[in-house]
């Protein structure tokens, strides 16, 4: 079973999935060092992922779980959404150096479900955590509830709008 970690950027995914089973891919290291994109943003400060190119990097080695903002445009059987307050995953953008712009936009992306109606558009099962006051254990503990198929679908159940 493939599993696909998603959301915005700040929500805890590459935090989280460092505590699951060792056989994880981090997809945007991975597209950065084998070079999986076609330009970069330099706006964004940002790469424009080559999404033929990744796919069939991952068809090649099928991984259990890969941990991206961008895995869930790829094939999962299951599918976890971690979501965050945006004010708090504003904070942690800045924290960690991203602009002032970066910072909003990601923070009014998870205040509008962007990630969540993506994954939503092009899977069955997917499963929303909302890591707003929860430690990266807990997180992973999660986690693991959804690969051991301990929890069922859920997607809905996160309501940010109050940011807007």
């Amino acid at each position: 079973m493939k599993l696909a970690i998603t959301g915005t950027p700040g929500t805890g995914k590459t935090t989280a999935a460092q505590l699951l089973e060792p056989d994880v891919v981090h997809l945007n290291e991975v597209i950065r060092e084998r070079g999986l994109y076609t330009e970069t943003d330099d706006t964004r400060d940002s790469r424009v992922v080559d999404f033929d190119q990744t796919e069939a990097w991952l068809a090649e080695r099928e991984p259990t779980i890969v941990e991206s903002h961008l895995a869930h445009h790829f094939e999962a059987e299951r599918v976890v959404v971690l979501r965050c307050h945006p004010e708090k995953l504003r904070r942690r953008l800045r924290e960690r150096g991203e602009s002032e712009a970066s910072a909003e936009e990601n923070a009014e992306a998870e205040a509008l479900d962007v990630i969540l109606v993506e994954a939503l558009d092009r899977h069955a099962d997917v499963y929303e955590i909302d890591t707003t006051d929860q430690d990266p254990s807990a997180v992973a503990t999660e986690i693991n509830r959804v690969l051991a198929d301990e929890r069922k679908p859920s997607a809905g159940n996160v309501d940010f709008t109050d940011y807007l």
